[in-house]
């Protein structure tokens, strides 16, 4: 058993976003965020009420290596990403 490695587990990064329901050409903003494992670099960028435009340009530069692999849109207005790092 000696020089068995264990398999590295999966970054992933959960992100609940919403619109301003008053104005209609609202950027959607970051409710909340979840980090399982690293989201480094990007960590600063996935605060409550930062622009998700931000946080989805550092996480998915092809350096940082995330992709989306769910989204769904809960209301007109909100809705969730899950990222995971590959």
């Amino acid at each position: 058993m000696a020089g068995r490695k264990a398999l590295r587990q999966p970054d992933l990064v959960l992100i609940s976003w919403s619109r301003n329901p008053l104005n209609a050409g609202s950027p959607r903003r970051i409710i909340s965020a979840r980090v399982i494992g690293s989201a480094r670099p990007c960590t600063s960028h996935l605060v409550p009420g930062g622009l998700l435009i931000n946080a989805l340009t550092c996480l998915l530069d092809n350096d940082i290596g995330f992709k989306i692999v769910f989204r769904k849109k809960t209301s007109s207005i909100s809705g969730y990403l899950l990222l995971q790092r590959f």
